[in-house]
């Protein structure tokens, strides 16, 4: 459970860094760059932890880049819907249980 926190931790200051800028048009793109480095700093400092962990209590690699892939998308759909104002729709819908049946291959046979 460690892991998928700070996953989720992790997700959403990546999903600032790469996609709030796009709230501020008017901003210097240099601005926006270094602005977008140090958010993502703090993500780094979420997501290796939450990769260690998860890889020392059995995960393997191809196992938390699917973890972490479903919570990308549903934090970026979060974020397009609040932030953005973008709707959601059935194309985000079925990217989100293409993952899932991903989820399940990666994990099928697991024990």
């Amino acid at each position: 459970m460690t892991t998928v926190l700070l996953l989720i931790c992790s997700n959403i200051f990546m999903t600032v860094a790469w996609y709030g800028n796009l709230r501020f048009p008017e901003a210097r793109l240099g601005t926006v760059i270094v602005s977008s480095w140090g958010i993502a700093l703090i993500e780094y400092c979420f997501a290796i932890p939450a990769n260690r962990i998860g890889y020392a209590h059995g995960f393997s690699g191809g196992q938390l880049k699917v973890i972490q892939e479903v919570i990308t998308l549903v934090v970026f759909a979060g974020f397009a819907a609040v932030v953005l104002k973008e709707p959601l729709g059935l194309r985000h819908l079925g990217a989100f249980a293409c993952l899932v049946g991903a989820a399940a291959f990666m994990f099928a046979g697991r024990g």
